[in-house]
């Protein structure tokens, strides 16, 4: 996306004599990132194999933390800072449970750190700033940064087998979310942006918000990810559904080419009524069920709806990261 198209307009950036912290400093630790992935990789098809976004530098070694989907199976990754220094980086993690991504810079990026914030979340309410690096590596604060603020904290249910109990949503919505820093009202990092989405209020008006990932869950995991490039625990099943949360149930909007779900004959269109017997009202639901049968590898009973006919259909889970090209050392 070209910087003319997403840079935030002076009034709504971050006014820095109303925070009680170094506001160029702080925004001067976001980076852009952008990466190259194979044609053939299993992303390709859904997220593109050219990819741009941000991320922020946390490790005085050149550690940059990003939203995993800008650097899943690449092959190439370049850092930008905000002076203009290029660097290329290698794709360290991707932990597919929270959605982070790390970077390892080979190079000096010459950026200073931002520091984590506290497991705590911050309550309804409270003033953040949504920063993201131009893609020519300006300063985020020459237009890549946004005054906003939390209007909710709740669960999050992605379609692509992802859940979030407690995800951070903020308004005005940022036009480039992707690994974008949310930082808080002390200066340090709260979250990554992580999604737009939209919401209609009580009036019927739509509004977009920015869903991020706080930051909170990457204490737990941050040195599995460094010493591992993932969490050092079994993995969870997969099944390979992309699903929708609609007025008739959870509806299979698509599978993942030769993923379990496609094997064992699940197809676009079918409902969803649960698993192993259970019946699932909503898709948090189908995940936090699916998830609670053990490790990848186990044999799932999901129960299907098609064409007014109920079936049971056995669908043998898998790893999802043996699905995706692994990151190339340089």
């Amino acid at each position: 996306m070209a910087d003319e198209d997403w840079t935030i307009p002076a009034e709504m950036r971050p006014d820095p004599a109303e925070y009680r912290f170094d506001v160029a400093r702080t925004l001067a630790s976001v980076v852009s990132i952008k990466s190259r992935v194979p044609a053939d990789a299993f992303s390709a098809r859904t997220l593109g194999t050219e990819r741009e976004g941000s991320g922020v530098v946390i490790g005085a070694k050149g550690l940059v933390l990003t939203i995993g989907y800008l650097i899943g199976e690449a092959d190439s990754i370049w850092i930008t800072t905000s002076t203009g220094r290029v660097v290329q980086g290698h794709g360290l993690a991707y932990d597919f449970e929270t959605g982070f991504g790390l970077v390892q810079a080979l190079g000096r990026l010459d950026a200073p750190t931002m520091p984590l914030g506290t497991a705590a979340l911050p309550e309804a309410g409270a003033n953040t700033i949504l920063a993201a690096a131009p893609h020519s590596g300006r300063n985020a604060a020459e237009g890549g940064a946004l005054a906003c603020s939390i209007v909710a904290k709740e669960p999050f249910a992605g379609y692509w087998e992802y859940l979030l109990e407690e995800a951070l949503f903020t308004a005005p919505a940022h036009p480039s979310w992707g690994g974008a820093a949310l930082i808080g009202e002390d200066g340090a990092l709260i979250g990554i942006g992580s999604l737009v989405l939209q919401h209609r209020d009580s009036k019927g008006r739509r509004l977009d918000l920015n869903m991020a990932v706080p930051i909170g869950l990457l204490h737990p995991i941050l040195d599995d990810m460094t010493n591992y490039g993932r969490v050092n625990k079994p993995a969870r099943p997969w099944l390979g559904l992309y699903c929708a949360d609609q007025e008739e149930g959870i509806i299979v909007a698509s599978v993942a080419s030769k993923g379990p779900a496609d094997k064992a004959g699940i197809k676009p269109g079918d409902r969803i009524i649960g698993i192993e017997g259970e019946n699932a009202a909503d898709l948090a639901a189908l995940w936090r069920r699916l998830w609670s049968l053990g490790q990848a590898g186990v044999m799932v009973q999901v129960s299907v709806e098609r064409d007014g006919r109920r079936f049971s259909l056995p669908v043998t889970s898998a790893d999802r990261t043996s699905f995706m090209k692994a990151p190339r050392l340089h």
